[in-house]
């Protein structure tokens, strides 16, 4: 493993096992199920998911379909990793940017395509009960607090690309693309208001608040970028 950074020989390590551990290289479609659903669930970027499986947009897959959601091992080759090098190298830049006081992704947030630039707004009223975490289980979003049928809105102008019940930790749930990267969730609500395909605007009433999958009234609601969680609140305006 010479000539690789501690970080490199970690992924190269963990695609090695993956691939010797069948339960967790494939999973069975289930009714209902969405590519986004999917990748929401074991929290992977739908595009690599499709592309782990040569599925073409809209990504059309079938229930009983076996859908690989872990890298061919074929993919832990050098090449590979000097690419995976090179994403972290970019990463690393935008991070030291953006602690250097160049501007944040709510200030000059990316640009979706077809769609004009990201706005994101809150997507309900009510005292927020819940913060991110990225290293406590269970807190990939915030939660928002409010009554039975409260308004739930879209946080940004988007696509609905999956509506329904199919992850029961979250109840009935909504999930928009706003772009390329950009996933946002509406959990544990009462109605879904709009179905999948459907385009929505920012602010657009989509569902109302419930307590579906969870033990109170309550919203909660996540942004993931490439597949990955993040602070809702470095994007949302503050209050």
């Amino acid at each position: 493993m010479k000539g690789y950074d501690l970080n490199t020989v970690l992924l190269m390590l963990l695609v090695l096992s993956v691939a010797g551990c069948g339960s967790l290289i494939h999973y069975k479609v289930q009714q209902g199920d969405s590519l986004y659903s999917i990748g929401w669930r074991y929290g992977k970027d739908p595009k690599q998911i499709a592309e782990w499986n040569n599925l073409k947009a809209p990504y059309v897959i079938h229930e009983g379909q076996m859908l690989r959601i872990a890298p061919p091992p074929d993919q832990a080759n050098p090449a590979t990793i000097e690419a995976v090098r090179s994403r972290e190298a970019t990463a690393t830049v935008a991070t030291s940017q953006r602690s250097t006081g160049s501007p944040t992704p709510q200030k000059s947030p990316p640009t979706s395509i077809g769609m004009g630039p990201i706005v994101w707004g809150w997507p309900a009223e009510g005292a927020l009960i819940s913060t991110f975490s990225a290293k406590k289980l269970g807190r990939n979003g915030i939660d928002i607090g409010g009554k039975m049928g409260a308004p739930v809105r879209a946080a940004a102008r988007g696509k609905v690309v999956y509506s329904g019940n199919g992850l029961s930790s979250y109840g009935n749930l909504l999930i928009i693309k706003h772009n390329e990267s950009f996933l946002s969730a509406y959990a544990h609500n009462d109605r879904l208001l709009v179905e999948e395909g459907e385009l929505v605007k920012q602010g657009q009433k989509i569902a109302s608040m419930g307590a579906t999958g969870s033990e109170r009234v309550m919203l909660h609601f996540e942004i993931r970028y490439n597949g990955k969680p993040v602070d809702p609140q470095r994007y949302l305006p503050k209050r």
